[in-house]
């Protein structure tokens, strides 16, 4: 801090406590409040009083990046150990043991490493001088983003001598996360909060249910919009969707999202911080620790499932300028969307009993095990392993999981009661877009923060300063634009482990073409149109047909160009996709095939939840009829795809008789790319 500036109203407070009194602390504290002050010249006043580093457990890469970079401002020596510099963690431990740095941050994640127990902090001879634990909401099972490694959080608190303080801090606690903190930290928490209302921030909520109307307002919004911003998305596909649209309308803004490589995301957020673009286009992977002190504008593209995890991701905007907007969208899939969150929160509780059966019969049980004994997503089967591993049921070794002696039960109790606050918690967000009374003033009612009144500043206080007209004409293109927002069919080119009937490569002349899916099931564009003709009694319209025929001919254009056409077959609609194919075939002018028979009733494919079990169950279920086959290449038609296994083995079966290469072509696609 500057010789001119003064502490903000209680970081004083809470470093005289840490330091002074030693205490356990929790600030709970807005967005920009500067609660790594805190720490920071809590570590430097403690250092010089003898103490050993300060460990800083930190829930993301990039918030460590941002924090170390801080540290190096303040003449403080910080570095971390997480799983991308695993060859640097000699040269950490040696300088810890040399009591040379003054920071340590860690993920929760290092906390389950035995070495990091028995050696990393073995290495410091002073011992803990401070605990840091940042974005501290993520302990608790009530938190916006609660994440399970955060419990192992209690084993190092437990062992904490007295006179080691601890410092917890977020930006996003209601009482009851506050409550479940307390639990997890130790008895006399000294718990030290501000007010949470933004002065800066002008809050407003925007109606409009049609994804293209969305679209249209981004066009119109942002050229007129000084600044740059984030545009906030609940999906992968349309973040990748919005910053589509906005390209073709000379609006710079990338997508944003948690399957981009780390040098991606470190290159887009710099991008976004040097104003070289005019927004990232974000799910929620850019939240927590991204500073941009002036961010002048948030959107949000949907409604939000928590106001918490609303005002913690408006908290980027305007923490040093005098004025940022914030405005929400809210559209029909926001419902949809965050039901898919709600119900994949947790595993289910006989996935849990299912996987740590199979780790009873199997001594170390592998993934490939585990997936081909439970039917669940790999994901969940992941999420499953983590909470039996933190819970102290299983241990992880050598690449495969180990049952522990110890007894284990599911609790379902908990997390029946957590799924009903995040009930509560979307019925809120429905309030908020309805709120009649002042906007910034719900938000803050909603984490338990003190009535600070009116904010005089949003739209409810204030009027609309957003607008909310739009332009036929844009609405018009928008609507054009994302009835072609088709989606690629990826060729697989391995089989799954652990199957008896197909195993290793498959070979490249067996492999599918690269395929498209006309839209998103149940999307915008042609999305409802697909939905209506799969359960309707006049299957799917001639409009769909004409659709499909302009994606093969203008965007797929499958080299060399198929010269036959069949369909995947089905047992529960023997009519439904035959009939598009045939007047697919038709509008192609090419000869369509019965050259596939659905030869055994097998459980509906989307039942099946992971690689292995989608592709038994595949393999069982179809047989190619070798005299209806054509040696052409061929057009295979479905009018869903989700893991593409169907169309991997009906393909394989098509090449194996004779044909040419294979082209998938369906209607939809039921993956979204939800998730982060």
């Amino acid at each position: 801090m500057g010789e001119d500036q003064d502490f903000r109203e209680g970081q004083l407070e809470a470093i005289l406590a840490l330091v002074d009194e030693r205490a356990r602390v929790l600030v709970v504290q807005r967005t920009g409040w500067g609660k790594s002050v805190v720490y920071f010249l809590a570590t430097q006043l403690l250092r010089g009083q003898g103490s050993g580093p300060t460990i800083l457990i930190s829930p993301l890469l990039s918030l460590m990046r941002d924090q170390i970079m801080m540290a190096g401002r303040l003449g403080i020596r910080a570095t971390k150990m997480d799983s991308t510099n695993p060859s640097s963690w000699d040269d950490v431990e040696a300088a810890l043991a040399a009591d040379e740095i003054d920071v340590l941050l860690v993920s929760p994640e290092r906390l389950a490493n035995e070495r990091f127990h028995r050696q990393t902090l073995a290495s410091i001879p002073l011992g803990i001088g401070l605990l840091v634990v940042d974005e501290a909401h993520c302990i608790s099972d009530w938190g916006h983003d609660f994440r399970p490694d955060y419990r192992r959080i209690r084993r190092i608190t437990q062992a904490l001598p007295p006179s080691v303080p601890l410092l917890a801090t977020t930006a996003t606690a209601n009482d009851r996360v506050v409550a479940d903190i307390e639990d997890q930290l130790g008895p006399d928490l000294v718990v030290i909060r501000g007010r949470l209302g933004r002065d800066s921030l002008h809050l407003q909520v925007i109606e409009l249910d049609d994804q293209a109307k969305r679209l249209a307002w981004l066009a119109e919004y942002l050229p007129r919009t000084g600044g740059s911003g984030i545009i906030y998305v609940l999906t992968v596909a349309d973040a990748r969707r919005v910053s589509s649209w906005l390209a073709e309308h000379d609006i710079h803004a990338p997508a944003y999202y948690g399957e981009l490589d780390d040098e991606t995301r470190t290159s887009l957020e710099e991008a976004l911080r040097r104003n070289e673009v005019k927004a990232l286009v974000a799910t929620v992977a850019l939240g927590m620790g991204f500073d941009k002190p002036d961010l002048a504008f948030v959107v949000h593209f949907q409604r939000p499932g928590s106001p918490i995890a609303y005002y913690q991701q408006i908290g980027r905007a305007g923490r040093a300028v005098e004025r940022a907007e914030v405005v929400l969208l809210s559209g029909h899939e926001d419902d949809a969307i965050t039901d898919y969150f709600i119900h994949g929160a947790f595993p289910a509780e006989q996935v849990l009993c299912d996987v740590l059966s199979v780790t009873n019969e199997i001594d170390s049980a592998t993934m490939s095990d585990l997936e081909g004994r439970v039917n669940a997503k790999r994901s969940v089967i992941e999420r499953a392993l983590k909470i039996l591993e933190v819970d102290g049921a299983i241990v992880h070794e050598g690449g495969a999981w180990v049952r522990t002696v110890n007894p284990w039960s599911a609790d379902s109790a908990r997390v029946e009661a957590v799924t009903a606050a995040r009930r509560d918690e979307q019925e809120t967000m429905r309030e908020y877009v309805q709120a009649s009374d002042c906007l910034m003033r719900f938000l803050v009612s909603e984490l338990d923060g003190p009535d600070e009144g009116p904010c005089g500043r949003c739209a409810v206080c204030s009027g609309d300063f957003a607008g909310s007209t739009l332009e036929p004409s844009l609405v018009q293109q928008a609507q054009f634009f994302l009835r072609r927002a088709y989606r690629p069919i990826l060729p697989r080119k391995q089989w799954p482990a652990g199957l008896a009937m197909r195993s290793g490569r498959i070979p490249v002349e067996h492999q599918l073409r690269e395929g498209r899916a006309l839209t998103i099931y149940g999307d915008a564009g042609w999305g409802q149109e697909v939905k209506a003709g799969k359960y309707g009694d006049e299957g799917f319209s001639d409009q769909l047909v004409d659709a499909t025929v302009e994606m093969i001919k203008n965007d797929l254009q499958p080299d060399p160009f198929p010269t036959w056409v069949t369909a995947v077959p089905s047992r529960r609609h023997p009519n439904l996709v035959p009939d598009f194919a045939q007047r697919l075939a038709d509008r192609l002018g090419l000869p369509y095939r019965l050259a596939l028979v659905k030869v055994t009733e097998t459980p509906q494919q989307k039942s099946m939840q992971n690689s292995p079990q989608q592709a038994r169950n595949a393999m069982t279920a179809f047989a190619a009829v070798n005299a209806k086959v054509l040696p052409g290449p061929v057009l295979l038609v479905d009018d869903m795809v989700d893991s593409r296994w169907s169309l991997t083995v009906c393909g394989v079966m098509l090449a194996e008789a004779g044909s040419g290469p294979v082209v998938p072509v369906a209607l939809g696609q039921t993956s979204t790319g939800v998730g982060a």
